[in-house]
């Protein structure tokens, strides 16, 4: 690996790298939250093991990023199959899904951005190339690997206005962080527009579209939720997907009212974080519901009336099964959750209003009538039972939104040659001679 000489700390990334410091151990109790096995706190320190084969490293913060980047990442396994991949996340739930879902993926978590932290893990690692995705912009750790010429992509890259609002203020940190990027690859040309304003290389950036649009469903994902769905019988079922703190009573509010209608309605409920699980049923008991967790793995009664998903990884299968659904994140300053999910199998999908983080996607599901948007969760009674006294309304809506999935496609492959320009893919001979046991 070429290193350059140590270069002097520039004025920006020292007064951050010090701010660290004085907060280091209040990031290390909230890290320790995030623990994965008895290894967390070494890989918080940088402490991971070498690996014998060349490494491509990618960085994903958290659930949402794991399950977007899920294609990207198995195609490199494809391409690169003498290459480890190691891929990195801030948490324990994104540790979860990469170790089930990318089984041939070494996982780390990423550690604490101090700058001897960032060293010690880029020397053990050597990656030959990496690719972070979103936006998930650590100076020291980026410093590190611009030092020792790593080439880097910057993946489905967006920038909110409320986080441009927040970057402006340090722009000198960013800018520098931006520049560790060989190639950034934004979801839209209003992410572009916003990267080059805070310091991104014109040469450097791409308008590729969102690989959220290139949804892998699973091929037995309909079949299995029809057979489950089958179970509840003619039961009107919705969900409230990715709630968050003070999502949670409005919605189950909301349901108090279906109920009153039906009392045969039932709510899926998927709370965004798992340390809420069992805050969420307590909620849900006070309420007087009769509730059912996932994680019990008890059939479905008609007398459950909240089945409440305390499990990982099973947002698209509940969304094949539901009704309708309600994107949560939305109702709360949290700028929303991914609507192409219940788009992409088929599911009518209506959300609050606060969609900052996903407005180019919001947007363009409403242009064409592929969105419902309420002001409230006290107005979700009355829009889902107008959807369930109108089938035909409600399948409009659905294929419209599928429609809008399937035309936005293709950012995925567009990505991967972005890829290929900083690492090549290996040749058809090179693959031949990989021995299975490398």
């Amino acid at each position: 690996m070429k290193k350059s000489p140590p270069a002097r700390m520039s004025l920006a990334r020292g007064l951050y790298s010090g701010l660290l410091c004085l907060l280091t151990p209040w990031a290390q109790r909230r890290l320790a939250k995030e623990k994965v096995n008895a290894f967390s706190a070494y890989q918080r320190r940088g402490e991971v093991s070498p690996s014998e084969r060349s490494v491509i490293w990618a960085h994903c913060a958290s659930v949402g990023e794991v399950l977007a980047a899920e294609p990207f990442l198995k195609a490199l396994l494809l391409r690169y199959p003498r290459h480890q991949l190691v891929v990195t996340t801030m948490t324990a739930t994104g540790a979860a899904q990469v170790r089930a879902r990318l089984p041939d993926a070494r996982h780390y978590l990423l550690p604490l951005d101090l700058p001897w932290y960032a060293e010690r893990f880029i020397d053990t690692l050597q990656p030959e190339a990496g690719v972070v995705f979103e936006t998930e912009l650590w100076p020291n750790l980026l410093a590190s690997c611009r030092r020792r010429r790593i080439p880097l992509l910057l993946a489905n890259a967006r920038l909110s206005a409320s986080a441009m609002r927040g970057y402006r203020k340090i722009r000198p940190l960013v800018k520098e962080a931006l520049s560790a990027f060989s190639l950034i690859t934004a979801k839209a040309e209003e992410d572009a527009a916003r990267l080059l304003a805070l310091g991104a290389e014109k040469d450097r950036l791409q308008v590729t579209g969102s690989i959220k649009y290139d949804l892998q469903l699973p091929e037995d994902l309909p079949a299995q939720a029809s057979a489950w769905r089958a179970a509840l019988g003619e039961r009107r079922v919705w969900i409230a997907a990715s709630t968050h703190q003070g999502e949670d009573q409005p919605l189950l509010a909301a349901h108090q009212q279906l109920l009153a209608q039906d009392p045969s309605c039932l709510l899926l409920l998927v709370p965004r974080h798992p340390q809420r699980f069992d805050q969420v049923a307590e909620l849900i008991a006070q309420q007087g519901l009769s509730y059912l967790r996932r994680s019990s793995q008890q059939p479905v009664t008609p007398e459950t009336q909240v089945y409440l998903v305390d499990t990982l990884g099973e947002l698209l299968f509940f969304y094949a099964v539901a009704d309708l659904a309600v994107v949560a994140g939305s109702f709360a300053d949290i700028g929303g959750h991914n609507l192409l999910e219940p788009a992409a199998v088929g599911t009518p999908v209506i959300s609050g209003p606060v969609l900052h983080n996903f407005a180019e996607i919001a947007a363009a599901l409403t242009e064409v009538d592929g969105r419902v948007e309420v002001d409230s969760a006290s107005a979700l009674p009355a829009v889902l039972a107008g959807f369930w006294a109108d089938p035909a309304a409600c399948q409009r809506q659905a294929e419209a939104a599928r429609q809008v999935v399937l035309a936005n496609q293709g950012a995925l492959a567009r990505q991967l040659e972005a890829f290929a320009h900083l690492l090549p893919p290996e040749t058809s001979a090179e693959r031949e001679t990989l021995s299975p046991c490398s």
